[in-house]
């Protein structure tokens, strides 16, 4: 699935306007007027540009309008049923995806991958040799395991990695890689995030040995309990201490002490489905708290409920802004 890190920010009104202009178009010509307005219209901010730009998308792919929205647009521009219309038009170009054959490659590997979870799910796996892998939100991995190891491939997401001794008389090394690297388990308990370009390890128990996918003569990097990196193909970042919640997620929580709502918001939109959006204005408003990852229209509700925050939703929830209340 392309990642929400990757999207580029849309418009709410800018995606509005885009589906009111495709339900006019086609009803037919646009008189000379009309084609003047919506010339001026489409090139006139970037979020229009955007906007337009999934209108064209949607039309090239699947050829129009679907029937039932079709039917819509022989109402009168301001009865409901044309109103809806537009509002569910604009849902379909929000959610689509900005370059259609990137995320199709990106969808069609999620997809393909050994195990997966959808946005908002946690899934727990006890693999053959009794290790234990818990998959974060909108996480994708693949397992081999052969004569010569026991192999983790995180393709996108985080991961909780327990593991266990290996039975087996050929002792194969437990391993974890990412496009950044490979990780290699020293009786350990661990977390693994894929953050293009970037992998973070936390290290909970034991101890794990990293190498670099793109720089074989960096001496590996031991990061012992206690400790969390994070690098690049190339590079290792810093040691440091894992925070105290590095592992709340399992536990269906998002543990906040003094976090930017921005930073806070960051990973809430890993398990929303759909869009949210901060005004600037609240970006370093200071926030604590608990809040449970599978019900983010909760932890919508107690954001707004604990600090001067506005909540507003928009296309059945799909859409949310915060605004300084």
């Amino acid at each position: 699935m392309l990642s929400r890190r990757n999207e580029p920010q849309l418009d709410l009104q800018a995606v509005e306007e885009a589906a009111d202009w495709l339900i006019r178009m086609s009803e037919g010509d646009l008189c000379d007027a009309d084609r003047a307005q919506w010339e001026q219209w489409k090139t006139s901010t970037p979020e229009r540009v955007l906007a337009w730009d999934r209108a064209q998308l949607l039309q090239g792919k699947f050829g129009g309008l679907s029937p039932s929205l079709a039917m819509a647009t022989l109402d009168r521009p301001d009865s409901p049923g044309r109103r809806a219309a537009i509002g569910k038009l604009a849902l379909i170009l929000a959610i689509l995806p900005a370059s259609w054959g990137s995320w199709k490659l990106a969808e069609s590997q999620q997809w393909s991958a050994d195990y997966r979870t959808a946005v908002g799910q946690r899934r727990q796996l006890t693999l053959a040799d009794g290790s234990q892998i818990t998959l974060n939100t909108d996480t994708a991995i693949d397992v081999l395991f052969d004569t010569n190891q026991r192999l983790i491939h995180l393709r996108e997401g985080e991961i909780l990695v327990q593991t266990a001794p290996d039975v087996s008389p050929l002792a194969r090394p437990f391993l974890v890689s990412t496009r950044q690297g490979r990780m290699q388990a020293l009786g350990t308990r661990f977390t693994v995030r894929e953050l293009e370009p970037r992998t973070h390890l936390a290290v909970l128990e034991g101890a794990v040995k990293v190498e670099l996918a793109a720089n074989h003569q960096q001496t590996p990097l031991i990061v012992n309990a206690g400790q969390r990196t994070d690098f690049s193909a190339h590079t290792f970042g810093s040691l440091a201490a894992t925070g105290r919640y590095v592992d709340a997620w399992t536990q269906g929580m998002l543990m906040a002490d003094k976090m930017r709502l921005a930073d806070l918001v960051g990973e809430m939109t890993r398990y929303h489905r759909g869009f949210l959006r901060l005004d600037p204005a609240i970006a370093d408003l200071r926030i604590s708290g608990a809040y449970p990852i599978g019900d983010t229209s909760l932890m919508l509700k107690m954001l707004a409920k604990t600090y001067p925050i506005q909540v507003s939703g928009h296309l059945n929830g799909f859409w949310v802004m915060l605004s300084p209340a």
